[in-house]
């Protein structure tokens, strides 16, 4: 399932890779229209605690508002369920429970999808989300918990103090906090937050453009597994932890993937949205062991990456390396 959605979207995004330095171009170039075709697959449900991909991209999705490169006018011409905005899911059978990081704003679909992978619930609400900050692809989706949504109750959200307080004092959202649609629960850095004996969360402080409120990324741990979670950080340097050795240290590291090159965005000033671009990651990483560098899986990816498509030479590059690029409905036990 994975593997026909991604290769369905990498067809499309193919000719965005190919113009990135005409970001002008309104051209559809010679790309093959991809009709989107896709079959309703049903997925056999989890029986262990399990990590689920339910979005690799950066926080606007593909295709961008405004953006006329011909990958986005494909995309708009040819709209596939696997353009999704990063997000992880958790299910935990044993506790007929299911857990959200990130609320998106593709939050809805995600969460239908996440459902496809349990068959212990009668609806799609998680039992809670864990939000890393309030940038727009990570925390807007709280917005369908609200009444003139699902009207939901007491959904639990776990946030940092900072962002804890930006719900709690700027509407929209603080109408989810008055109305009772969501419960606010205050996250630690470095502490453990157990939700049930299968799933413990630690949150951890990453430098990054903290306007509205702190940045974390998460280690979510499993009963037999530990997952790094770092959908958005300025630059590894920049960071009081050493992220070779962290990655050393857990399973699974999901990180932050958003650009490979600064030449993706050559009208905007890449210093003032600073990422690690994927090229120096692998540069930083080249040290590690084969082992370790398996676990990596690159995520939060702009619809301007070129490791977005499969047949480019940068991502033979980065699997040939050992890596790999984070696809929807990746499945994890933990």
């Amino acid at each position: 399932m994975s593997k026909f959605y991604y290769s369905l979207f990498c067809l499309l995004i193919l000719s965005c890779t190919q113009e990135i330095d005409d970001p002008e171009s309104s051209e559809i170039g010679d790309s093959t229209l991809i009709q989107n075709e896709i079959e309703n697959i049903s997925f056999e449900p989890v029986d262990s605690p399990t990590l689920i991909v339910l979005g690799t991209l950066q926080d606007a999705g593909a295709p961008h508002m405004n953006c006329h490169q011909a990958c986005c006018e494909n995309l708009r011409k040819n709209l596939d369920h696997s353009n999704l905005v990063v997000s992880l899911g958790f299910i935990d059978p044993e506790n007929h429970q299911k857990y959200l990081f990130e609320a998106s704003p593709d939050m809805p679909e995600q969460l239908a999808l996440l459902s496809d992978h349990e068959n212990f619930s009668s609806n799609d609400l998680p039992d809670g989300v864990f939000i890393t900050h309030a940038h727009i692809g990570h925390y807007t989706g709280l917005m369908y918990f609200g009444k003139e949504a699902n009207n939901a109750s007491s959904i639990p959200v776990y946030a940092m103090p900072k962002m804890k307080t930006f719900l709690e004092k700027n509407g929209p959202w603080s109408q989810l906090v008055e109305d009772k649609n969501i419960r606010l629960s205050s996250l630690k850095s470095n502490t453990t937050t157990s939700v049930s004996n299968n799933l413990q969360v630690i949150p951890l402080l990453v430098p990054h453009r903290d306007e509205f409120s702190e940045t974390v990324g998460f280690k979510i741990i499993g009963p037999t597994k530990t997952a790094l979670f770092i959908p958005d950080i300025d630059k590894w340097e920049k960071w009081d932890l050493d992220i070779n050795s962290e990655i050393t240290n857990v399973d699974y590291a999901f990180l932050d993937a958003t650009f490979y090159s600064s030449k993706e965005i050559p009208n905007r000033k890449i210093e003032e949205i600073p990422h690690p671009l994927v090229s120096e990651s692998m540069d930083r990483f080249k040290s590690l062991s084969d082992m370790d560098k398996s676990k990596i899986y690159f995520i939060h990816v702009n619809h301007t990456n070129p490791i977005l498509d499969q047949s480019s030479d940068v991502k033979h590059q980065i699997e040939e390396a050992g890596y790999h690029v984070a696809e929807i409905h990746d499945t994890f036990k933990m």
